[in-house]
């Protein structure tokens, strides 16, 4: 079984902004996949689905950014699932608009939700794909964070978080996570 978390925060005004594209690229996969079935349990919601006769469960936690490892912690233990077999999507402010950049240890760089994983796992490492949402110019990084896409970004988000979803398609299927990071960088 393997785990796929997006990270972001939960509620309508929050939709679509910059800290939630893990959560776009979890929706985008489950466009395209096989549900079996969705619950909210553990402050998080979970989708039980199959990919290339994988079982996968995507997640959304619904503790807000800052304590995404609050929700992450319990359903690794209850679901028995190797660290090794999870996968975490997120935003990056260092990285340019768009940029994929795959880990598979490291410290939180300053990203208060992969502290939070960080400090509930008890390791640095697990994977993960960071996409880069730019650092902003004269805005604070909260607000920056928390606003849309123009609509000129979109089109490069979107072509990220396709590339994004296809890389979780690869790793799902079989293929080696330092694969990935040479195919997708």
């Amino acid at each position: 079984m393997k785990l796929v978390v997006g990270l972001g925060n939960p509620g309508r005004q929050y939709e679509n902004t910059r800290h939630n594209i893990g959560f776009m690229v979890i929706d985008d996969l489950l466009e395209t996949t096989d549900l079996i079935s969705t619950t909210t349990k553990f402050n998080a919601n979970i989708t039980d689905a199959r990919l290339d006769g994988e079982k996968v469960l995507f997640v959304k936690p619904l503790t807000y950014m800052n304590l995404s490892g609050e929700a992450v912690r319990p359903i690794l233990d209850w679901y028995k699932i190797d660290i090794k077999d999870m996968v975490v999507i997120y935003d990056d402010l260092d990285l340019p608009l768009g940029k994929l950049r795959f880990r598979e240890k490291g410290s939180a760089g300053g990203h208060n939700g992969i502290k939070s994983m960080i400090q509930h796992l008890g390791t640095e490492e697990f994977k993960r794909i960071r996409i880069g949402i730019d650092r902003p110019e004269y805005a604070s990084i909260i607000d920056h964070v928390l606003t849309k896409f123009s609509s000129e970004e979109k089109e490069v988000i979107n072509e990220s978080i396709q590339k994004a979803a296809l890389a979780i398609k690869d790793w799902i299927s079989g293929t080696e996570f330092k694969m990935l990071m040479n195919k997708y960088h």
